[in-house]
Order: structure tokens, then C-alpha cells, then sequence
């Protein structure tokens, strides 16, 4: 039966009770609210021991469900603890006069001029923000400010 032949069917017989939602067929849940609400959290507020962020896999380890259950939970939760962004707090004063001078030229260079742009550190290994890292929220990633405490890396002979 259709499903709006079904929901006719469903009034004709009880009426305006008919129509909500009855009973679903398949497997009751077995996942918990509590289960789901303590992936979240762990999710949110810790990291693994031996890892930078959770994956499915070690999250699904460390909460004893599936690692399918665990991608579920974050997609209704728009978790993604392997995304991380980057910002940006300018302190320099004429930070936005300089920002219409560099977009200026590029938008309207000299006659006969190449502009170019270079923003690369080769040889440079990060070690840690200059800012404490802002936290991932439901829908949104890990964010981290943009710079970062640097030291060169030695060369590989």
C-alpha cells in the first residue's frame, strides 16, 4: 500500500489519532541515548592518547560500539574531528590598509608588470600554535590559528 493510501487508511479507521506515527517495523534500538550522548562528549572534549584526533575506528574502540555507529552519530551530529580550519586575529593597526594595497595591485597592477605572491616556508617544521586552539562544535570543525612556533628541520642526508 502507498503511503498516502496508508495514512487515508490509517483516519478512516481512528480517526485524527490515525495518521501519527505508529509503530516502526525492524529492530528496536539498541545504541542508547546515553551511549550516543557519551560518543558526543568524548568526541568533543578529549583526544586519544596515542593520536592527534579520533577516528571512527579508535572512537568505536574506546566507546565499544561500531565503527558504522560511531559514523553515524558524528554525520547527525556534524562532528568531523579530522577537519581542523585555521584564523586569523590581525594586530597590526594598518592591517587594512595594506590589505587594499597588496588587493590593489594584484587587481590592477603598472603597465607591463608581473606581480607575484609567495606565502612558503620550506624546510620548517611546526611545533605548536601561537594560539590555544578553539575547540570542535557540532557542525563545526577544530579551528587553530593560523601561525605557529617554528624550528628548521635538519636535512635528511
Amino acid at each position: 500500500m502507498s503511503g498516502r493510501r496508508y495514512v487515508r487508511a490509517r483516519f478512516i479507521e481512528s480517526g485524527l489519532e490515525g495518521p501519527a506515527d505508529g509503530p516502526r517495523p525492524g529492530a528496536p534500538r539498541k545504541i542508547t541515548g546515553e551511549a550516543v550522548e557519551a560518543v558526543v562528549v568524548k568526541t568533543l572534549e578529549t583526544k586519544p592518547v596515542d593520536a592527534t584526533h579520533w577516528s571512527t575506528r579508535s572512537m568505536a574502540a574506546a566507546a565499544g560500539m561500531s565503527q558504522t555507529a560511531v559514523s553515524r552519530i558524528w554525520r547527525a551530529f556534524g562532528l568531523k574531528p579530522h577537519k581542523q580550519e585555521t584564523f586569523k586575529l590581525p594586530a597590526d593597526p594598518q592591517f587594512v590598509d595594506k590589505v587594499r594595497d597588496i588587493v590593489g595591485l594584484c587587481l590592477n597592477p603598472p603597465e607591463r608588470a608581473l606581480v607575484l605572491c609567495a606565502d612558503e616556508k620550506t624546510q620548517v617544521q611546526v611545533l605548536d600554535g601561537s594560539q590555544p586552539v578553539l575547540p570542535m562544535m557540532p557542525g563545526e570543525p577544530e579551528r587553530a590559528s593560523h601561525d605557529h612556533r617554528v624550528r628548521p628541520r635538519s636535512r635528511s642526508p
